[in-house]
């Protein structure tokens, strides 16, 4: 389950650089590109921060070939899938809903504190996408009013919650993930936000 977990996120994160890219009219060397560093960013970062090298996608080609696949077929179904532009944070959402709880279980794998194990869930969610948005000259998500680290955040929590109850260990990891994309979706839908620091 938590392989298939890091694959669907792979997946989904690599769908949503294809869909940024396209929106910014990159070539299709530049399309790949944003839409490997989306998908394979954050798990990067998270497996150089606890030592785990090289890195899953090094060790594992199915991660690249994910991403290939999928970029070709997001590309070639664009007119298909075109329609998601304007909800472009589903597949974002999935995203982090997936990668937390993996970030969340590498870290447990580690040895590491539950607090040290959310904030790795939390990199590993996140970072990707502020790696894309950079690239594609966005201001990344993590950092703009939305709720979008804080769901990540609320979702390890749930997750070391659950986990002392007498909870199969594969459902931990889907309500977990669910409860990070459901506060996502919620916080869109009815425009909730963390409060200005400014005036």
């Amino acid at each position: 389950m938590f392989y298939i977990i890091d694959i669907l996120g792979t997946l989904a994160f690599s769908i949503s650089g294809v869909l940024i890219a396209l929106n910014k009219r990159m070539d299709a060397f530049g399309v790949l590109i944003i839409a490997f560093v989306t998908a394979v960013g954050g798990g990067t970062l998270r497996d150089v921060l606890i030592g785990d090298t090289p890195v899953s996608w090094m060790k594992d080609m199915t991660f690249v070939y994910v991403v290939l696949i999928s970029t070709i077929l997001a590309v070639i179904f664009k007119s298909k899938i075109d329609y998601l532009r304007k909800s472009l944070f589903l597949f974002d959402t999935i995203g982090i809903g997936l990668y937390t709880v993996v970030g969340i279980e590498k870290g447990i794998n580690a040895g590491l504190h539950p607090i040290i194990c959310i904030a790795l869930g939390t990199m590993s969610a996140c970072f990707g996408g502020v790696i894309r948005d950079i690239l594609c000259n966005e201001i990344p998500v993590i950092f703009r009013k939305e709720v979008y680290a804080t769901a990540c955040i609320l979702g390890g929590i749930v997750y070391f919650i659950i986990k002392r109850l007498p909870i199969e260990g594969n459902l931990v990891f889907i309500i977990a993930g669910l409860v990070v994309i459901i506060i996502r979706i919620l916080a869109v839908k009815f425009k909730l936000r963390l409060p200005n620091l400014y005036r």
